[in-house]
């Protein structure tokens, strides 16, 4: 399996490593053209919309022309916006230049649906968790790499990202065989309608709603995770840093070595009953969630850093978990002629949270504090586990209510 999904690893691997570089530092470029904070967390919420807006529209396109194509557009569209945020002359010039990355950067779902398509079903838990582990091994080397550009200047470190976006396309154009061919017997191309189709599809439409209320969890987690580190540990962007590195480490380490071995664990075939790889698929993202829940209760009260270096291996691994089943849930639900367009639905989830949460959990930190602010994540989190576990129930008595 690896051999079929290395040139799409590789090309993940380079892509997010460049994307990763803008994470420490946008909010220091925004500020360095006198703009608020407020001007910052609107740049975020900008570039969150873009993707909402761009994600299934790239997804259904794929399932039309085939993925490779969308992926060779989108990796142009992105090397023209990291460009233009290199020698932005003013925060206006910013904010286009982020709208340009936004509409080019929902390829996730392209990338995603393309896995889904060289992998039988049994395989693709291990196949999102090779993904995963792609994505976690760029975040890990992208922030540093992006702190010791700076020396040069803020021009540098979005130089080399889009020369990194320049390695993702030549990779993509060469490198990365197209499956248009494999998908022409499977019916006839989606349409538009496939897009507001998906949430009526009754076994889509549980998944995306978990994938939103994780989504939303995550999204507000991630948009004050920094002031929260500085309010219980007085973590500056250095440490915190260190700290990004770190967890994507345990994220490289969980996917490759844990994920996808519990999910084989999980629907292994039992006695009297064949093997459920959708079964496997559901129990392992319930146990994520779980971690997930676990982590958001107790963070608030890590005030030293040997306590936070014993729960960041918990949320290490509710990540790895999630970011692996919930796309082999979907594909798993998903009818094959709009697998994209389902994915890029997903994708579009996300964005949501992204324009949304932010806002709410900065907000609630400066009035309430971590432990409030923690309180939001996990009661989505809660939400998605909640809804696991009953579709769980459903996926397990559903054979035997048949065989009656």
């Amino acid at each position: 399996m690896i051999g079929k999904l290395a040139p799409i690893l590789g090309i993940t691997f380079v892509d997010i490593l460049g994307f990763s570089i803008l994470i420490p530092i946008l909010p220091f470029y925004v500020t360095h053209f006198h703009a608020s904070y407020t001007a910052v967390g609107l740049l975020f919420a900008t570039f969150a919309l873009c993707q909402f807006l761009a994600a299934p529209l790239w997804g259904n396109l794929s399932d039309r022309i085939g993925r490779k194509a969308v992926l060779i557009i989108s990796q142009v569209g992105a090397t023209i916006g990291w460009g233009m945020l290199a020698f932005a002359p003013s925060l206006f010039w910013v904010f286009l230049a982020r709208i340009v990355e936004g509409i080019s950067g929902g390829n996730i779902s392209v990338t995603q649906a393309y896995v889904a398509d060289r992998v039988e079903p049994e395989q693709r838990s291990r196949a999102f968790a090779y993904v995963g582990a792609s994505f976690s091994a760029g975040f890990v080397f992208g922030p540093l790499i992006g702190g010791v550009l700076l020396k040069y200047g803020y021009t540098a470190p979005f130089l080399v990202a889009a020369a990194l976006q320049v390695v993702t396309l030549i990779m993509t154009v060469f490198l990365l065989p197209e499956n248009v061919a494999e998908k022409a017997e499977t019916g006839p191309a989606a349409t538009f309608a496939d897009i507001f189709r998906s949430f009526r599809d009754k076994h889509v439409r549980p998944i995306l709603i978990q994938k939103l209320a994780y989504s939303l969890a995550l999204y507000g987690w991630f948009a004050v995770y920094a002031l929260v580190l500085k309010v219980l540990l007085g973590f500056g962007p250095s440490q915190t840093s260190f700290f990004f590195a770190a967890f994507g480490v345990f994220s490289v380490i969980l996917q490759l070595g844990v994920v996808g071995r519990l999910a084989d664990r999980f629907g292994a075939k039992k006695p009297q009953q064949a093997a459920n790889p959708q079964l496997g698929h559901r129990k392992t993202s319930n146990v994520g969630f779980a971690a997930a829940c676990l982590f958001f209760l107790v963070v608030p009260f890590c005030r030293t850093i040997p306590t936070l270096a014993l729960i960041m291996p918990i949320f290490s691994f509710a990540l790895s978990v999630s970011n692996a089943m919930l796309p082999a849930l979907l594909t798993d639900a998903a009818p094959e002629r709009v697998r994209g367009t389902v994915l890029g639905v997903g994708s579009s989830l996300e964005s949501i949270s992204g324009v949304l949460m932010p806002p709410l959990t900065t907000t609630v930190l400066a009035i309430y504090g971590p432990a409030w602010t923690s309180a939001i994540p996990a009661f989505f989190c809660f939400v998605a586990l909640g809804l696991g576990i009953v579709a769980q129930r459903g996926e397990v008595l559903a054979p035997s209510a048949s065989d009656g």
